[in-house]
């Protein structure tokens, strides 16, 4: 008996038989199952044949220019099905410029894509079997012989398919006619019209099911046409569906016998995320907005925004896959299968490789390694997208023994879970088969949550700045969605804010501090307790990667407050790309407390990248009020915009306050990136908010100093840390993996901390007690310090705050049993009248 294989050879050549000749005599399905293939001579260069574990039909036809289950050059698969749009174009005449084009998911959502380009002014929707929430259902209906078959519609525009024009209905073989009849039955009593055209790359009906469609034409009293490559028949013996299903329950068992067992698809396999030390992360940098497919519509707009933007996103593709590879396979999944074809096909199109294209998919198929049979291998895996119908396996056929050098998988954000990424998943099936995996995620689009809601027009944002036009960091490591505004004088006299803000004259993110300026001693302690903490800093900076990539997501979008949680960031990132060879995208936004987040860079975010990818990073805690500010301000967007998914959850390095569940250590010591302004964060300001300068359509605003270039440490601070990761790796993912089994649930004992200094010392404000070593730095850095609370017989932490204290005259107040290293205490009730320690302006 011919081995039933998960992994094999490329398929041969198949012959060419005069029309009418018996073209498949010789196949594998032939000669078990007695099922014949007659038709035009064009047909075995179009179909192969396997078997299937179906109860409705025991046999498969394995279109081969589909890209579905075989790997095919993608120019191949693209010309089929845009020169069958041409030809519709020239069926329909002028009527054409009204046409709209229905795909059938999931074999067809790419060819109805093909067809509709091939059109040129057709907008093109396909069926799904992925409910969205908050999308009105526009029609469904059932296909028969599929493995799964209950098709919704969900288009974004009610509109798409209530105009008179022709429908143009897609699927990849027109057998019997009843996913036709189906679909133009429920169509046609909800927006009726004259005219039909039925698409397909092969008509296998039979006489009687021609007639069929015919009669059911006349019926409704409208024409339906229909285009297709090649036909031919297929005759059924007795009792096919009894030798099929007992043909794939024998050879099934074989392959269970002969190979470890399938992969989980239960929740066990969700346990992760564990990934692929070999996979390779591609940023395409998709256009904003713009559907990844025709789930919801996909317009003749949409298409040439696509069309501007593949050439760039291909040569991402291209920068990252291996040298010297040759053999290339692009794979997209299930119904995610245009936007994969046309990054295959611009692969091929501009590089010399030779590039192949397929998609993964729900319906099961028997593998038989046989010259004769179409499926040569499969690959067995979760599905990993949360389907509607529950938790299944997947399959990916003719990859194992592809020959590929590189297979770059390809799919919707929506699907790029944990599951994806854990033992038996996809990523690590394919890494079985082929030395390079690649994965590259395209958002997946959502349409409004209602219809008739009056929406705001979206507001043109740019895209990030980036070094070494704005800030001295490279330009991969951080994108800051900000406004530059460098030119514009915003910096006042430290004691002239102090009075404005506190007098209720002013908001702090108004001005700008005068850049503090260290002196030679001030300096020699920042690199003096940079050499002694780097590799603190590494240890923790590896403990909180990890835990993000353990809890939040297998790839997240880190996103760090400006301006503080940027260098911690990029650190974060760097990790990344040491431990898991992860590319991860890393932005920078502002965050104003009593003023919230920046919402237009939220906008942003949720128009590039999967909102649940979301990771926000800052630097530490204090008392966490910016924790608080940050999960009202996510609230209160995600109601306003009808966007869901932001996870207020802040990363930081370290949390003294115990305000988080991800951090990388609850200790209070020195960070010193903290010691210094600008020059420790890519000589960028703090973030600005003033009506004047941002608009209800702009970022926030920062300054780029760069005269400050001379003292910059920015990139020095990240070196220092970084190269001390390889030490402290061990330890670092060890301690990781302690804290993920323990309970991290905040107890928020720093604010009740904050609470209770605020009273004793008589402030009675809360924003004026700045606690933990960073926040104590920024007060003697930027505001009007009062005093310095430090723990009694805290050490070289703090020699940089007596320092700072020693210059502007504050004393600094040892106190017993403080749950902080130190606490700075701003001047309350400040005016020019009472600076420095002397307390005038404070009744004790």
């Amino acid at each position: 008996m011919e081995k039933a294989v998960d992994e094999g050879m490329r398929h041969p050549a198949r012959r060419t038989a005069p029309a009418g000749e018996d073209i498949w005599s010789g196949s594998w399905v032939t000669r078990r199952l007695g099922v014949e293939l007659t038709g035009d001579e064009e047909l075995p260069g179009l179909l192969g044949m396997a078997l299937r574990r179906n109860p409705k039909r025991a046999h498969l036809l394995v279109s081969n220019v589909l890209g579905k289950h075989v790997p095919q050059s993608p120019s191949v698969v693209y010309g089929h099905g845009f020169e069958l749009g041409r030809r519709v174009r020239e069926l329909l005449g002028p009527s054409a410029r009204d046409a709209v084009v229905l795909g059938y998911a999931e074999t067809a959502t790419g060819l109805g894509h093909c067809v509709a380009d091939g059109l040129g002014v057709a907008p093109c929707l396909h069926s799904t079997r992925r409910p969205v929430a908050g999308t009105a259902t526009a029609g469904g209906f059932e296909e028969a012989h599929s493995h799964a078959t209950s098709h919704l519609l969900l288009p974004e525009d009610p509109s798409l398919l209530a105009g008179g024009g022709p429908l143009v209905l897609v699927d990849d073989e027109f057998s019997t006619g009843n996913t036709v009849l189906n679909t133009v039955r429920d169509l046609h009593a909800r927006y009726p019209r004259e005219r039909y055209v039925v698409v397909a790359l092969v008509d296998m009906r039979s006489p009687a099911d021609a007639g069929r469609l015919d009669a059911f034409a006349d019926g409704i009293g409208a024409r339906i046409d229909l285009v297709t490559v090649a036909s031919g028949t297929v005759r059924l013996p007795d009792g096919v569906l009894e030798k099929g299903r007992e043909l794939v329950a024998r050879y099934e068992s074989a392959t269970e016998a002969g190979r470890p067992a399938a992969a989980p698809s239960g929740p066990a396999a969700q346990d992760g995320p564990q990934r692929n030390d070999g996979l390779t992360h591609v940023e395409l940098r998709w256009p904003a907005g713009l559907p990844d497919g025709g789930r919801h519509g996909f317009t003749p707009a949409h298409r040439v925004r696509l069309e501007h933007a593949l050439p760039g996103m291909a040569a991402r593709l291209a920068r990252a896959l291996p040298d010297g590879a040759r053999r290339v396979l692009v794979l997209g999944s299930e119904e995610l299968m245009y936007v994969p074809l046309r990054l295959a096909d611009e692969l091929e199109r501009t590089t010399g490789a030779e590039v192949r294209f397929s998609t993964t998919t729900r319906s099961p198929v028997l593998a038989v390694d046989d010259p004769g049979y179409a499926i040569r291998t499969r690959l067995v895996f979760p599905a990993h997208d949360d389907p509607a119908d529950g938790p299944g396996d997947r399959y990916a056929y003719n990859v194992a023994g592809g020959g590929f050098d590189a297979v770059v998988a390809v799919v919707d954000s929506t699907a790029d879970t944990p599951v994806l990424h854990a033992p038996g998943g996809l990523l690590a099936r394919l890494a079985g088969h082929t030395p390079h995996v690649l994965l590259a995620v395209v958002p997946s689009y959502v349409p409004a949550a209602s219809q008739d809601a009056p929406e705001r027009p979206a507001p043109m944002l740019p895209d990030p700045l980036r070094g070494p036009a704005f800030s001295s960091y490279a330009p991969e490591e951080v994108g800051w969605l900000l406004q530059d505004l460098s030119g514009v004088t915003l910096e006042a006299p430290t004691e002239e804010r102090e009075e404005a803000i506190q007098s209720g004259g002013a908001h702090y993110a108004e001005s700008l501090p005068e850049e503090y300026q260290p002196s030679e001693q001030y300096q020699r302690l920042f690199h003096t307790a940079l050499g002694e903490s780097a590799a603190r800093l590494a240890h923790a900076v590896g403990v909180v990667t990890e835990t993000v990539l353990a809890e939040r997501s297998p790839r997240p979008v880190l996103v760090s407050l400006a301006r503080a949680g940027t260098p911690v960031g990029i650190l974060m990132r760097r990790w990344a790309q040491h431990r898991h060879q992860l590319d991860l995208p890393h932005y920078a936004v502002s965050i104003v407390r009593g003023r919230g987040i920046d919402a237009n860079a939220l906008r942003w975010l949720a128009a590039h990248h999967d909102p649940r990818d979301v990771v926000f990073v800052d630097g530490w805690t204090g008392k966490g009020a910016i924790t608080r500010e940050l999960a009202q301000a996510v609230e209160e967007f995600e109601k306003a915009e009808g966007v869901t998914g932001f996870d207020p959850e802040i990363a930081v390095l370290a949390d003294p306050g115990s305000c988080v569940r991800t951090y990388g250590t609850r200790e209070d010591y020195l960070i010193p990136s903290a010691c210094l302004n600008s020059t420790v964060s890519g000589l960028i300001s703090r973030t600005v908010l003033r009506s004047d300068l941002v608009g209800p359509d702009d970022f926030h605003g920062a300054k780029f100093y760069r005269e400050l270039a001379a003292a910059d440490l920015s990139v020095a601070f990240l070196d220092a840390v970084s190269a001390r990761f390889e030490e402290v790796t061990d330890a670092a993912c060890a301690q990781a993996k302690e804290l993920l089994a323990t309970d991290r649930t905040p107890t928020w004992e720093g604010w009740a901390a904050v609470e209770r200094i605020s009273e004793e010392y008589g402030i009675h404000d809360v924003n004026l007690v700045k606690p933990g070593v960073g926040e104590t730095t920024r007060v003697l850095l930027r505001r009007v310090p009062w005093k310095v609370l430090a723990r009694a017989g805290a050490g070289s932490d703090l020699d940089h705050v007596r320092l700072l204290a020693g210059q502007r005259g504050v004393p600094v107040e040892e106190v017993d049993g403080l749950p902080y290293t130190c606490v700075g205490l701003i001047h309350p009730r400040y005016t020019r009248g009472a600076t420095g320690a002397d307390g005038k302006a404070v009744t004790r």
